[in-house]
């Protein structure tokens, strides 16, 4: 049986926290599934608030404006799926949702590589903030900050796995991913066991490497192991794969809450 990522103990605790308030909050408009925004392929949100419509950018249309003004705290972008997605666009998102503009432009473009790799998936980019918010605040989390070429620094690492206070999980990757040779500990800013990510990690960034402390790669690698649920614009479907990530319907409401949020601050972008 497939090993299933896991939320590492006191990092996904402290995650949690932020977003208290919206576990136990109504997901908006009675959505009980985070509405797929596409990512535009101009300024604004194509397909608003339809489940599921993603519209793909092919390399070089017109979204992926790379010489717009960015947002206060400079990012590099100079390939990858973060180069898909219009800048313009995603400052104005960060600006409205308190997103980092990095986590943005990895979100999104995971969800337009997603589009045209996996159609009948239907992956929004808010599913992918909302696991973001959860698992570490995106990227900031325990004073991590997500870095212009989309790093986040310090690494985030959550507590050993040793049975004391969570599952016992035995070193699975001699520590090359988290640094401990003797238990695992969860990776990176979507918090993957390192058993996991070998099965499923990705390259987002495009250069070269599978990093799960980078948030394209990072991005990229849950997105697919999400699609693997099937079509997520089916609500069964989506609460499967999300709670595949972690085994509470707490757990899966606060996701939902937290990317239903962010698509409500989005829509406020568009029609700004």
């Amino acid at each position: 049986m497939r090993r299933l990522l896991l939320v590492a103990g006191a990092v996904a605790i402290a995650a949690v926290v932020g977003v208290c308030a919206l576990s136990s909050a109504p997901a908006p408009r009675g959505w009980s599934v985070p509405p797929s925004d596409a990512v535009p392929a101009g300024e604004g949100i194509a397909g608003e608030g339809i489940p599921g419509e993603g519209a793909a950018l092919a390399d070089g249309a017109p979204g992926a404006d790379s010489t717009a003004a960015a947002a206060p705290g400079t990012v590099t972008v100079t390939g990858g799926n973060a180069s898909r997605v219009s800048r313009s666009w995603a400052a104005d998102v960060a600006r409205r949702t308190g997103i980092p503009l990095r986590a943005v432009l990895a979100y999104a473009g995971a969800a337009t590589a997603l589009a045209a790799e996996a159609p009948g998936c239907r992956l929004g980019w808010t599913t992918l903030a909302g696991l973001g918010a959860v698992e570490s605040h995106h990227g900031t989390i325990g004073g991590s900050a997500p870095q212009p070429d989309g790093t986040v620094q310090p690494p985030i690492l959550g507590p050993r796995l040793d049975g004391t206070d969570y599952d016992a999980i035995p070193d699975t990757d001699g520590g090359r991913y988290d640094g401990d040779a003797r238990w695992d500990r969860a990776v990176g800013p979507f918090q993957f066991i390192p058993s996991t990510w070998e099965q499923w990690g990705a390259d987002g960034s495009g250069d070269g490497v599978a990093d799960p402390q980078q948030l394209d790669d990072a991005a990229l690698t849950a997105g697919r192991y999400l699609c693997s649920y099937g079509d997520l614009s089916r609500p069964a479907s989506w609460r499967s794969a999300i709670f595949a990530y972690n085994h509470l319907d707490s757990y899966v409401d606060a996701v939902a809450a937290a990317a239903n949020a962010a698509a409500a601050s989005a829509r406020g972008a568009s029609a700004g």
